[in-house]
Order: C-alpha cells, then sequence, then structure tokens
C-alpha cells in the first residue's frame, strides 16, 4: 500500500503559511489609495511604510533561519503569524502615518519577514533531498498563490467597504493558519524517526553553540568574505527592487493614473502571481537539471527588456498588449529564487539557508529602496515612466553580474566547521 512521505504533509502546510505570507505583505499595494484619500498622505509618505515593510522582510529572514535552526520551524512560524494579525488589526486604530509605519511596516513587516523565502530554503533542506529544486519552485510559488488569493479580494473589500475591514479580514486570515502550523508543521524528519525524502541516512543537526542572532551575524561574516556572496546578493536587490518594490507596490497606481480602476489593476497584478505559480515551478524543474548561473542571467535579462516596454502598454482598459507582458513577466517573477538557492546551498553546504537568508535580505533592501524612490519619482514627475526604464537598466545589469559567477571555481571553499559553529 502507498504511504506518502510525511515531508509531502509538511511542504503543504509551508506552503500554506507562504500564501497567506505574501497575501498579508502585498496588502499595503492595495492600501496606497484609499489611505491617500482619506488622510491626505502623499504617495512618498505611504511608501515609507511600505519600505519599512519590505526593509525588515528581508533583513529579518536570516535571523529567523537561524531561530528555526535553534528553537524549530512550527514555533518561530506561530509567533510570526500572531505578530502578523497585531500589526494589521491594529492599524484600524490609527491616526497618524508614523502608527501606519509602526503596524504596516514594523509588525507585519517582522511577522511575514519571519515566513519570509528563508523559510521555504529551510523546510526543503530539512525534509527533502530528492527534487529539491522542484519543491523549492513550488514552495516559492506560494508568493504567488497569495497574490492571486488575496489582492483582488481585498481590493473589492477595501473599495465597497473600506479599508479597515480589509485589514481586519488580512488579521483574521493569520489566526486561522496558526492552529494548522501548531498541529501539522514538525521541524525535522529525525524527530519523528523519519529520514528526509530521498535520504539514505539522517541528516546531521548543525551543532549550535550560540545564540540565534550570533549564528546568523557569524555566517554573515564568513560568506562576506567569498566572491559569490556579493555576486548573488547584487544580482537579488536588483531582483526585489523591480518586483515587490516596483511592480509589486507601484503597479496598482501607476494603472489607475492612466484611467484604470483599482479591482481590474489588483486582478492584473493577481494574475500575474497566476502565471508567477507556473514559472516558478518550472523554474525548479529547470534548476534541477541546469546551470543555476546560465539560468538566473536568462531570467534577469528577460525581464529587464519587458521593463523598458512597460510604459507605453498602460491605458484605461486592459489591452493584449498588457495582458502578454502581464504573462511573461508572471513567469519570470519569482523564477529566479529556485537556481538562488540551489547556489547558496552549493557554495555553503548546511549553512546555506541562512546565507539565503541574508541573499533575500539584500533582496528587500533592495525593494525597499525602489519602494520609496518610485514614489518620489512620481510625487515629482507626475508618473512612473523613469522608474520603469531605470528597473529595465537594472535587469540587465543583474544578468551581468549572474553571468560572472561562471568565471569562478564550482565551489566557495568556506570553512564549514565555521559556519556551524
Amino acid at each position: 500500500m502507498f504511504k506518502l512521505h510525511r515531508a509531502w504533509l509538511v511542504a503543504a502546510v509551508t506552503f500554506v503559511a507562504l500564501v497567506g505570507a505574501a497575501g498579508f505583505r502585498a496588502t499595503p499595494g492595495v492600501l496606497m489609495n484609499p489611505l491617500h484619500d482619506e488622510f491626505g498622505w502623499s504617495m512618498g509618505t505611504i511608501s515609507a511604510a511600505v519600505s519599512v515593510n519590505l526593509a525588515l522582510y528581508g533583513l529579518t529572514s536570516p535571523f529567523a533561519a537561524a531561530l528555526m535552526e535553534r528553537f524549530g520551524i512550527r514555533r518561530v512560524v506561530s509567533v510570526a503569524l500572531l505578530v502578523v494579525a497585531a500589526g494589521s488589526g491594529l492599524t484600524v486604530f490609527m491616526t497618524a502615518s508614523w502608527e501606519l509605519i509602526l503596524c504596516w511596516g514594523v509588525l507585519v513587516g517582522l511577522g511575514t519577514g519571519s515566513m519570509a523565502l528563508a523559510f521555504v530554503a529551510t523546510v526543503t533542506s530539512a525534509w527533502f533531498v530528492k527534487h529539491r529544486g522542484i519543491v523549492t519552485g513550488v514552495l516559492t510559488a506560494g508568493s504567488a498563490a497569495g497574490q492571486l488569493v488575496f489582492l483582488p479580494a481585498l481590493a473589492s473589500i477595501a473599495g465597497s467597504v473600506g479599508w479597515r475591514i480589509a485589514a481586519l479580514t488580512v488579521a483574521g486570515a493569520a489566526l486561522v493558519v496558526v492552529p494548522l502550523v501548531a498541529w501539522l508543521l514538525r521541524d525535522r524528519p529525525e524527530d519523528i524517526g523519519l529520514l528526509a525524502y530521498g535520504a539514505s541516512k539522517p541528516q546531521p543537526r548543525p551543532e549550535i553553540t550560540v545564540s540565534a542572532g550570533r549564528r546568523a551575524i557569524d555566517v554573515l561574516f564568513q560568506a562576506a568574505r567569498t566572491r559569490n556572496f556579493w555576486l548573488l546578493a547584487a544580482g537579488f536587490a536588483i531582483c526585489g527592487a523591480t518586483t515587490n518594490g516596483l511592480v509589486g507596490t507601484h503597479f496598482i497606481p501607476a494603472a489607475m493614473d492612466h484611467g484604470m480602476g483599482e479591482t481590474a489593476a489588483a486582478s492584473l497584478l493577481a494574475l500575474v502571481g497566476v502565471f508567477d505559480i507556473a514559472g516558478t515551478i518550472f523554474s525548479g524543474w529547470l534548476t534541477d537539471r541546469l546551470d543555476s548561473r546560465v539560468l538566473l542571467g536568462a531570467y534577469y535579462g528577460l525581464r529587464g527588456l519587458s521593463l523598458f516596454a512597460l510604459p507605453s502598454l498602460f491605458a484605461g482598459t486592459t489591452q493584449p498588449s498588457m495582458l502578454v507582458f502581464i504573462v511573461f513577466y508572471g513567469l519570470d517573477w519569482v523564477a529566479t529564487v529556485p537556481p538562488t538557492v540551489a547556489l547558496c546551498r552549493r557554495y555553503y553546504g548546511t549553512a546555506g539557508p541562512i546565507v539565503f537568508g541574508w541573499v533575500f535580505a539584500s533582496h528587500q533592501v533592495g525593494a525597499a529602496f525602489a519602494a520609496v524612490a518610485a514614489g518620489i519619482v512620481r510625487d515629482q514627475l507626475g508618473n512612473y515612466d523613469l522608474a520603469w526604464y531605470i528597473a529595465g537598466l537594472l535587469s540587465c545589469a543583474a544578468a551581468v553580474l549572474s553571468l560572472l559567477m561562471l568565471a569562478g571555481r564550482r565551489r566557495t571553499p568556506t570553512p564549514e566547521p565555521a559556519l556551524a559553529a
């Protein structure tokens, strides 16, 4: 009789948590115009809260990976969901912009950052040996599914009954996921007498002799001595700037500048998520078979070309050319994650999830910078065109950075004992 390996159940629960985290983090894009209309805050001011959210979403990631290593995945994710619920729920009482920064920026940023893509790297490293690439792709696609599930619904709620009900919906959704995580998620297969899927022997548990914070910092210092870390981090910073920071935050208000309705614009952004699911899973499949450095170069280069075309595609209604962009950009949205995770694991061994956490932190720093910069561009010039063109140039630069790793040695020498200490 066929028996499903427990790793697949853990992956399923992880997927649900990631869906929620992505939807929670993406919600400020829906609320920008309602907050601007009610409080009179500028797009730059509101973007500052989004920027803090994006930065903490990334900077929390390596520390969350170290906390998961020390205290377990289940505990960290459960607490993170409670923090998200608190941050979203408290926004209904705010009257000043600093409260927006505290709630959506700090609390939601910390909570969703603890369920960011380093969470994916931690789960796949602990539970999978076989099919790691494609499982990474599927779990990463949870981020796209979060947009698909939440954005159109939240845009509709915000437009019909107000942004406060939308914020409370996010808080309630986060609380619903907590019992599921506490009941079904497990930290390591060895803890329940199993091997990781595809493993022939137990995987060694990293020897942790320092605090989670010190562990994350030590890993950063070790990885920062290597050339490939900086190439990965710089490329991923541009990835964040051109996805979450720019398109994820400003696509809806940019479309509305051209006369498109908010729900229609949110639906287009959600459609990016639909195609991102297919693109990221396929990227995971390719990562198990092709050189990850070449894949990254191709993904970034194609993204740059699509961004150059975007300013001419906006209109009051959805045109076929915009749908072509949505399909193309969706397939490429986070296709970069599986090869980046694979390279971190390849170059840094058991410390790979924490290293990826730091690389992902650079992703979110890039996203935070782009979120604010694009808001300022809009305030000063009255449109987003310059932001799209600069993003296209940066994406082409990221393609070059990725291909530069081909010139290095196959494995970056990083002393494992130092990373494990």
